[in-house]
């Protein structure tokens, strides 16, 4: 499946290769893109390699397979900086499961030394789940799409003790914002994630809207015709309309009204 998603990259994307073995073969299926591929020897490490293909004017990278904890630092890595986003396989069964095992490869790596700060890395580099499975039959199909939404940290501390003209009430408001606290210190949520399309009986379903982050990230990507594509599809499905949109009926109704305006004056 990777290999035929490169098709839909725009060709004016440069793609950056990284494997351990060359298995893609992707410059043979593509003979006309921009394509580098590199893979690590006994005398040049992955990280080497990555190191290079930031200096390469690479616009996606792929990483072919995140089996081992070097590997997947490298994926982080290269979805942090020097692309506009990256593309990486890996075999975990669920969605928390694949934060879980990417968690602890950087915890195993020795990139992050706390759980929750390495935890935090890798949902920010998430963004959408492609899982496919392989049935008993040997029928292989697209199980679900999956968008990983990160949970953004509150402020939700008050000041009310300075009202309370009492120590039993100012105590009180203490252990409220005690209870904050400990609750995102020991127990606090990093992500949530939600099917947005589902293989359900034969056909596929969608289930849950795009966020508005990542729409707005689709689009900012997109060339015109397929943003209009998108918007349209966007609407039809979940009717959800971009702020473009919005704002082009916003400003025609307003045109419109003072030009009535101006009629009857």
């Amino acid at each position: 499946m990777l290999m035929a998603m490169i098709e839909n990259i725009y060709e004016t994307m440069n793609l950056r290769i990284t494997e351990t073995a060359f298995e893609l073969h992707l410059r043979k299926i593509y003979p006309t893109r921009n394509i580098l591929s590199m893979r690590e020897t006994e005398t040049v490490s992955g990280q080497d390699c990555l190191d290079v293909q930031k200096k390469t004017d690479g616009s996606v990278n792929i990483i072919g397979e995140v089996a081992t904890d070097p590997v997947a630092s490298w994926m982080i890595q290269s979805a942090q900086v020097a692309s506009k986003f990256t593309l990486f396989t890996h075999h975990a069964k669920t969605f928390p499961d694949l934060v879980t095992a990417l968690r602890n490869s950087m915890l195993r790596a020795g990139v992050f030394k706390d759980e929750k700060t390495a935890e935090e890395q890798v949902v920010q580099v998430l963004n959408f789940d492609i899982h496919l499975v392989k049935d008993f039959r040997g029928k292989r199909y697209i199980e679900r799409v999956t968008e990983c939404i990160p949970v953004e940290e509150r402020n939700e501390y008050t000041f009310d003790h300075r009202k309370e003209k009492t120590l039993e009430g100012k105590m009180n408001k203490f252990m409220d914002n005690a209870t904050v606290f400990f609750t995102k210190t020991t127990n606090r949520e990093l992500f949530k994630h939600r099917n947005v399309l589902e293989y359900q009986d034969g056909r596929y379903v969608l289930t849950n809207p795009i966020s508005e982050a990542n729409i707005q990230a689709m689009r900012n990507n997109m060339d015109t015709s397929d943003i209009e594509g998108f918007d349209n599809f966007l609407e039809r499905n979940w009717g959800i309309k971009s702020k473009s949109i919005m704002e082009e009926e916003t400003s025609t109704t307003v045109v419109k009204k003072r030009g009535r305006k101006a009629k009857t004056q």
